[in-house]
This record gives C-alpha cells, sequence and structure tokens, in this order.
C-alpha cells in the first residue's frame, strides 16, 4: 500500500510540474511584446493593452480572432509575430494590462 501511495504522489507531483509550463504568461507575453510587435506597432505595450477592456480581449480571444486584432491594431506586424505559441502569451498580456485593469506594463 505505501508503494502505491509513494507512485502516485510522485506522479502527481510529476504531472503538477510539467502542466505548469503549459501555461501562459503575461510576463511572457510582455517579452514578446517588447521583442516581436512593438517596433511594428510603433506603440507601447499600455497603449496597445489598454485598446480593449478585459472583457473585449476575451471575447476576441474565444472567437479565435486574437491574432486578426493584432494585425488590425499593427497593420506592419509579420506573419513570424503571430505564430500560434505566441497568442496564448499575447492574450494572457493583453488581458493582464487592459484598459479597466488597472494594471500598467514596463514595456
Amino acid at each position: 500500500m505505501t508503494t502505491y501511495k509513494k507512485v502516485a504522489l510522485s506522479a502527481l507531483i510529476g504531472l503538477g510540474l510539467l502542466s505548469t509550463s503549459v501555461y501562459a504568461d503575461a510576463a511572457k507575453g510582455q517579452k514578446l511584446y517588447s521583442k516581436k510587435l512593438k517596433e511594428a506597432c510603433e506603440i507601447n505595450g499600455a497603449v496597445f493593452a489598454a485598446k480593449h477592456t478585459q472583457d473585449e480581449w476575451q471575447e476576441i480571444n474565444e472567437a479565435g480572432n486574437l491574432a486578426k486584432e493584432i494585425k488590425t491594431i499593427c497593420p506592419n506586424v509579420g506573419k513570424k509575430a503571430l505564430k500560434d505559441k505566441y497568442l496564448k502569451h499575447y492574450y494572457d498580456f493583453v488581458h493582464d494590462f487592459a484598459s479597466d485593469s488597472g494594471n500598467v506594463p514596463s514595456c
């Protein structure tokens, strides 16, 4: 019985550690914005994220239109900056720093 508990606990901890890297991160989204979008957008991250409220960003993301909205705000953005692997981080960034969030990014 104790071996079973040890194996189960080890599996649970292992899955917990692996799953944290899957989640998006607003700080990573901020870094990606600075690196991939800021120059093309010609606005800082605070202005970009404040284009919508948190609810509006959520609706845009849930509809699958985040890349399209980024392209609307920043027409000079290239396709490489809008890869699917970046979008989850961009979303966390804009959602956390939206116009109604009260947060201001440093980029």
